[in-house]
């Protein structure tokens, strides 16, 4: 494992904050100052101003069903934060976002080397949603919203066309969708280029974990299944 990475695992501090502290060389393996990408093995002593660190024995893995206006940051000085929301004893780090505005299951993690792993976009990972509209919507939206709309991708800073999704109607102005991709606020843009607005967004699954009963506002750990099956899409 990565030195930041380890850092980060034990609950000290976060990678890019560990990074910072080895670039101070405020931190040693083995005695040795440590380099940025120096790898750590379960034997290795790590050091971090002079004290002794270690993983965590045993890492949180929890689903929560956000609620409209929390906001999916780690930083605690913005109003409504996830993490002062749940109000978790441990140090935990949100996998991804959901949007302000939407609801439904966000995933949390004491384990900071897994969430950008996990959320890769070549990885594809399916997520699923419920979603309404303010009118009624025909056959043609399905198929374009399937097929893929074009829409501005403020990462890049330029349009692009989303890849195909699958889709399927459960009212005039409801449907589910499952997507293999993340854009930023994707569904939200998808909608509003074909001339409609998302009313209500709720995300029901993440890869094979579901949102099920989960009352709002609430979280539940994640069961041993559901922890394999996400740490091995992590290494996939």
């Amino acid at each position: 494992m990565r030195i930041n990475n380890y850092i980060s695992a034990s609950g000290y501090c976060s990678r890019r904050k560990a990074d910072e502290l080895i670039l101070q060389k405020k931190v040693k393996i083995n005695g040795r100052v440590a380099s940025i990408g120096d790898q750590v093995g379960e034997k290795d002593r790590v050091e971090v101003d002079g004290k002794r660190i270690g993983q965590k024995k045993k890492h949180v893995y929890i689903a929560f069903n956000k609620p409209e206006g929390v906001i999916c940051t780690t930083e605690r000085h913005i109003k409504n934060n996830i993490i002062d929301f749940i109000g978790y004893e441990e140090r935990i780090f949100p996998i991804g976002r959901l949007d302000k505005d939407s609801e439904g299951l966000i995933l949390l993690t004491s384990d900071g080397s897994i969430v950008n792993e996990v959320l890769r976009a070549e990885n594809g990972h399916e997520k699923e949603y419920r979603v309404t509209l303010n009118h009624a919507f025909d056959a043609d939206f399905l198929e374009q919203m399937q097929s893929g709309v074009v829409i501005f991708n403020p990462v890049k800073k330029k349009h692009e066309k989303t890849l195909p999704c699958k889709i399927q109607k459960s009212d005039a102005t409801t449907f589910s969708i499952i997507l293999s991709q993340g854009l930023n606020r994707q569904i939200r843009r998808m909608s509003e280029a074909l001339g409609y607005e998302v009313v209500k967004l709720k995300r029901v699954r993440f890869l094979n974990i579901k949102l099920g009963n989960l009352k709002l506002g609430h979280y539940r750990p994640l069961s041993d299944e559901e922890v394999k099956n996400l740490l091995n899409k992590k290494n996939k």
